[in-house]
């Protein structure tokens, strides 16, 4: 059975099958460290799946806006045109969290910790970005070769833990 480990100390993401180790990708999480809360900019942790598979269909480096493809292929000059713009390029994988009060719902106080409701998905974003290094808004970015090869790894309901 596949599972995905993502590790936001090393920025790594891991593919398991069985506990045995598939593929191991670097990535790029929330500049703004981990936290569960809406309107943090943090990277949720603890216990997810994959909710939603977006894009399978669309080219590499494919631009969704609002989880919908936008006609464009991001390019440099696309990039240089919107310099504004937080890219989801390639392929969506659509974040839903599993632990009620934590990463699911809302807080015993009533905040929203909800990870599907925020919208954090492990996504596509130009290849020109450094990975390894804390730099999204809360999502998992991936280069987009690695981000296709990871679609088509897991399947909706695969389980993701983020640590």
């Amino acid at each position: 059975m596949i599972k995905l480990r993502i590790d936001t100390n090393a920025q790594t993401l891991t593919v398991l099958d069985n506990d045995n180790v598939v593929a191991t990708f670097v990535v790029s999480t929330a500049k703004n460290g981990t936290g569960q809360l809406e309107g943090s900019g943090c990277t949720p942790l603890g216990r997810h799946v994959i909710g939603n598979k977006i894009g399978g269909d669309f080219p590499k480096n494919a631009v969704f806006v609002g989880r919908v493809f936008t006609g464009e292929i991001y390019d440099d000059e696309l990039g240089r045109i919107h310099p504004e713009r937080d890219w989801i390029l390639s392929r969506i994988l659509w974040l839903k969290g599993v632990e009620q009060g934590f990463n699911l719902g809302k807080t015993a106080d009533g905040k929203v910790c909800d990870t599907h409701a925020r919208y954090i998905y492990i996504h596509g974003t130009p290849d020109t970005e450094p990975m390894g290094v804390p730099m999204s808004h809360g999502c998992v970015r991936m280069h987009n070769d690695d981000v296709i090869a990871l679609y088509e790894m897991v399947e909706v309901g695969t389980s993701v833990i983020i640590v």
